[in-house]
């Protein structure tokens, strides 16, 4: 690509820095993996921050980041591209991961297992040595750029025979596990992302791990990062810490009397 030559990825990338604070050694593997163009799945709980460690990544490595949010349905046309009518007939139009595999961006699928498998397997041939991508209706073998990296993500706790990854797919990746922070950590993200004073980010935070406490006794999943950070903004605004908890929280979470009540207790300890 030349300096006249339109970037077809400019869309796509991220001129400032991301806020995001490591809890371990998640950049340094990453960076790694990237070095070596290694596919790689990132697993953890909804909200823990898996979206923005990725976004994090492409802005410091200085690469194009092409996300894409799984769904059923989804299909390998939406993945790869199709033909389209235009003024002259038909015209092919590449489908995200193909700009992204011709152009040298990263591809980000973010809960995968939410994909149908017979749609995710058209990754395959780009997560072993080959790094291509086979366009079947235009006939067209499209080599990987150099650049180009795969990264998935998914919710190990909503995981279930009909929502699992095939055996012959995960192990073409590497992977990192992630989790929510330490309270310490957690409370200076919901602070910083929420504008507001770190004890009161920290009260929020305390909420969180008593939800999580209560993870397989009548709830799927705690209270995440990414709710407090909402409470945070609600409650910075003037609404009440009780409204801003049960909107963000209690009633997102649940629809079981016994259990909102045990969230709203929760929120009591910590504002009365």
């Amino acid at each position: 690509m030349t300096a006249s030559t339109p970037d077809p990825l400019a869309s796509y990338r991220i001129e400032t820095e991301p806020f995001y604070r490591p809890a371990g050694n998640e950049v340094s593997l990453y960076q790694q993996a990237y070095h070596h163009r290694m596919p790689l799945i990132l697993k953890g709980p909804t909200g823990c921050g898996k979206t923005r460690f990725v976004e994090h990544m492409a802005w410091s490595l200085g690469r194009p980041l092409v996300t894409l949010a799984c769904n059923e349905d989804m299909t390998a046309s939406d993945l790869v591209g199709r033909y389209l009518l235009d003024a002259n007939g038909t015209a092919w139009q590449d489908g995200s991961l193909t700009l992204a595999v011709r152009h040298g961006g990263i591809c980000y699928l973010d809960e995968v297992v939410e994909a149908r498998q017979d749609t995710t397997i058209v990754i395959h041939p780009l997560t072993d040595a080959r790094r291509i991508l086979p366009l079947d209706k235009r006939g067209e073998m499209v080599r990987a750029h150099p650049d180009f990296q795969l990264v998935v993500s998914y919710n190990p706790g909503y995981q279930s025979s009909a929502k699992d990854m095939k055996p012959s797919t995960r192990q073409r990746f590497a992977a990192l596990a992630f989790d929510y922070p330490d309270s310490s950590l957690e409370a200076e993200i919901v602070a910083h992302e929420a504008q507001i004073g770190l004890d009161l980010a920290a009260k929020l935070v305390a909420i969180a791990h008593c939800s999580r406490e209560l993870k397989h006794r009548g709830l799927d999943e705690g209270v995440s990062t990414r709710m407090l950070i909402y409470a945070g903004a609600l409650i910075r605004n003037g609404v009440t810490p009780r409204e801003s908890c049960d909107m963000t929280m209690t009633r997102a979470l649940t629809d079981d009397p016994d259990m909102e009540a045990a969230l709203q207790g929760f929120v009591e300890a910590q504002f009365g």
